[in-house]
């Protein structure tokens, strides 16, 4: 004789509603996804950031260094000179920047200075316009220097300075990141955009490529 077997009842999870359902694996790669986009793009922002807080670090160098062989021309007796280089690394343009000294011999790097005058190479992605007043227009030279290489702006050991401006260009956009200008007696500014700080405007212009 047989007995029919009582319900099974079943205690629900805590927390979990009755009758609710599981991901399905669709919706778990929907998320993941999901997850991998915001990485990527927080990720893409960090490093814009990054990019743009170096290349300023990098100009706040140049210009420092500027005022110092200002001053090492004047305390010498002999002119110095900032020498602009284009470079490419893995096809892409990278510009750097030189020191030179003027001895007997010719434009030679500084002997004093040692590591302070050392090359130095910007970040990627940019495109610079040299303008001085005595030569528009001046273009960076192309890499490798040759070490006796006349350099673009000179420092005179009269204290006089080749007057002009950088503009520092972002290559992809053709947006006007920063400008470097100084006078005939070397003093420098640096303007965000090309314009004085407080000023928001943005400077474009179409650059060929």
């Amino acid at each position: 004789m047989s007995f029919p077997l009582p319900p099974v009842s079943v205690c629900p999870v805590p927390g979990f509603p009755r009758g609710a359902r599981g991901f399905s694996l669709i919706e778990l790669l929907v998320v993941m996804l999901v997850i991998v986009i915001m990485t990527s793009l927080a990720t893409l922002s960090m490093n814009v950031g990054t990019r743009e807080r170096t290349l300023e670090a990098q100009l706040r160098e140049l210009s420092n260094l500027a005022r110092h062989a200002q001053e090492e021309a004047e305390l010498s007796g002999r002119s110095y000179g900032l020498l602009l280089a284009l470079d490419s690394v893995d096809g892409e343009p990278v510009y750097q920047y030189h020191w030179r000294e003027q001895r007997p011999g010719g434009w030679r790097r500084p002997e004093i200075g040692g590591e302070l005058f050392r090359p130095r190479t910007l970040v990627e992605g940019l495109l610079l316009e040299l303008t001085l007043e005595s030569v528009p227009d001046t273009p960076a030279l192309p890499a490798p220097v040759a070490p006796d290489a006349t350099p673009q702006v000179l420092f005179q050991a009269s204290g006089e300075v080749s007057a002009g401006t950088l503009d520092i260009y972002d290559r992809e956009s053709n947006t006007l990141l920063w400008r470097l200008q100084w006078d005939g007696l070397g003093r420098w500014e640096m303007l965000p955009e090309g314009r004085p700080e407080g000023d928001s405007g943005r400077g474009e212009r179409e650059i060929a490529r």
